[in-house]
């Protein structure tokens, strides 16, 4: 995911930072008998954010129960991880065990990093959702394991769309449309805050028509923009855009949509459920106002395609202590702690089965249903260079809602595109 993924998965309010601890090297591991892993120290690094006080808590008592081996969490900030962890995968004492982004991974795999965890897959992970699995494989290959995600949902304004006599929330794209336009015909409210450059929801809607946005060519890969199922999710995101005064030229964080929203103008916006949090602390009344709903797709038995964000555990090739990893991760994984972080962080857990601990928590249970349709931004590790701004797809993005045609603004983009994809890694 993006460097700072933990500012796009956490509900608000609902993070809990935790304290650092200190490595230790160890000894490697020693065959497990009576006494288990007795002796052994496992260092697991997780970002700021990710793991809660009171799942640490418990995890360690039940790792350490089990193994007899010690756990050190070490905690890591999103800003810097990248060069921090490739420096620490090249050291001879890495971290045994790390959180990493889901778009990240593949990177990691490609040079070697990353411990092939086929077999713990074979164990444990028959019923993880194959589009959570999908960014923990790379070449065919299991290099990490789904932890936790989030998407976007609807996020509105329940006295508007009242004021506007809309009684329920949409099931179907072209419902969600037609409420929007009723907003704006009944109503003063902006009916949808959407600007020109939402381009993570725009991913979302490619995965939705089943697009690619890069294509292979030879050995390499190029732009995908021109392909016919790309124009199409960006024809759907221009038909919506159409609706909201947001600028054309600008992301979702500029200014931020929370914020707007707060005002009490606006029908509805796409964005994460944390993003009520910025509302709220903006204007405080407007809690009571704001709902939540899956983003409608073409038809009412399938949600719209999503972004997914969130992170993979994986075990570092160079770690002296593969096996007590593994026994970690058997434990992290299970239906307690998934079940547990999804709880208490409000994140989806890796099995469709474990998302009812998210009962009672209204963004998240919006975001659960369209888990299993969606997907992420290409799953290579040349992709790292294409998100440096000015990205692209933002250009793009913008050009076809200023007039120019998908095929135009594709056309119009592609060398750049091109020239990133290529870029060593």
């Amino acid at each position: 995911m993006k460097r700072k993924l933990i500012a796009a998965i956490g509900i608000a309010g609902m993070m809990v930072s935790i304290a650092a601890c200190g490595g230790d090297s160890g000894e490697g591991d020693k065959k497990a008998g009576a006494d288990g892993y007795a002796g052994e120290t496992l260092t697991v690094w997780v970002m700021d954010g990710s793991s809660p006080d009171q799942w640490q808590k418990d995890l360690t008592a039940e790792f350490e129960k089990k193994t007899k081996a010690k756990v050190k969490f070490e905690v890591q900030q999103w800003n810097g991880i990248q060069q921090k962890l490739t420096t620490a995968l090249s050291e001879e004492n890495p971290p045994d065990v790390f959180e990493i982004g889901n778009t990240q991974t593949p990177a990691y795999a490609k040079t070697g990093g990353l411990a092939d965890l086929a077999d713990l897959k074979a164990e444990i992970g028959a019923e993880w959702t194959e589009s959570l699995n999908e960014s923990s494989v790379y070449e065919g290959k299991q290099y990490a394991a789904p932890w936790y995600f989030a998407n976007r949902v609807v996020l509105y304004n329940k006295k508007v769309w009242a004021d506007a006599g809309i009684k329920e929330t949409p099931k179907t794209r072209d419902e969600f449309y037609d409420a929007l336009k009723t907003i704006g015909e009944k109503t003063d409210a902006e009916p949808i805050y959407l600007p020109g450059q939402n381009w993570y929801h725009f991913v979302g809607l490619v995965i939705g028509e089943g697009g690619e946005l890069v294509k292979k060519d030879g050995d390499k890969y190029v732009s995908n923009l021109d392909d016919p199922k790309v124009a199409a999710a960006m024809e759907t995101y221009k038909k919506f855009q159409a609706l909201s005064k947001a600028p054309k030229d600008k992301d979702e964080a500029t200014p931020q949509q929370g914020e707007v929203f707060a005002k009490g103008k606006t029908g509805a916006f796409i964005g994460m459920g944390w993003e009520a949090g910025i509302a709220i602390k903006a204007n405080p009344k407007i809690e009571k106002e704001i709902g939540y709903f899956t983003i409608p797709g073409a038809t009412a038995d399938k949600p719209e395609g999503v972004f997914l964000g969130g992170s993979n555990l994986a075990v570092a090739a160079g770690s002296k202590k593969q096996e007590l990893a593994k026994e970690f991760l058997k434990i992290a994984l299970s239906d307690k702690f998934e079940g547990q972080l999804a709880k208490l962080n409000g994140v989806i857990p890796n099995k469709e089965s474990l998302q009812s601990n998210l009962k009672g928590n209204a963004p998240a249970e919006a975001a659960a249903p369209a888990a299993a349709v969606g997907g992420t931004t290409p799953l290579i590790p040349e992709w790292a260079a294409v998100e440096n701004a000015p990205n692209p797809i933002k250009t793009y993005m913008t050009a076809v809602l200023n007039g120019k045609s998908p095929a135009e603004a594709a056309k119009q983009v592609e060398d750049e595109f091109n020239k990133r994809l290529s870029q060593q890694q």
